[in-house]
């Protein structure tokens, strides 16, 4: 697998959040995932973007980091916000999404970034699992989703190994 930084509006993003937005569809029953993005908010030193390619070239993952500060949906200085983790459905169980998470991490504490946090959903079992495996522990709820009860909401400090 090749894992590119690229940008949140490169047409293969926009291919795989189209995907991504459909299985939340399937998952939750409702218009997707309406949290408010735009390609700015992952440029670095602020944020940063990947889309993992196979052998034939084609995407099959993404995922992202964007810097976040102190504010009324309980984000905390020095937050980094996971955004749009995905691997598509034929790629799942290679791994893909753990070395895009460690390299999302990785750029997030160079960055100055002292804590990773995401928010997801209790009808991902498989995206809870894999957090909990790689160090994440639940945290108070933030951001868009904060007051769904679905929500679930995970952070892990970034401390230099």
């Amino acid at each position: 697998m090749n894992i590119r930084r690229l940008s949140y509006d490169h047409p293969d993003a926009l291919k795989l959040n189209d995907q991504v937005q459909l299985e939340y569809i399937e998952r939750y029953g409702d218009g997707g995932d309406a949290t408010f993005l735009e390609p700015t908010m992952f440029l670095p030193p602020r944020g940063l973007y990947l889309i993992a390619y196979d052998a034939e070239d084609r995407p099959v993952a993404t995922g992202g980091w964007r810097g976040q500060e102190a504010n009324e949906e309980n984000y905390r200085d020095g937050d980094a916000e996971l955004k749009r983790m995905y691997v598509i459905p034929e790629a799942r169980g290679q791994g893909l999404a753990r070395r895009i998470l460690a390299t999302l991490e990785a750029d997030a504490r160079a960055a100055g970034r002292t804590r990773m946090v995401l928010e997801t959903g209790d009808k991902q079992p498989e995206a809870i699992a894999l957090y909990m495996s790689t160090g994440y522990e639940p945290c108070e709820k933030f951001g868009h989703y904060r007051t769904y009860e679905s929500s679930r909401c995970f952070a892990k400090p970034l401390r230099n190994p």
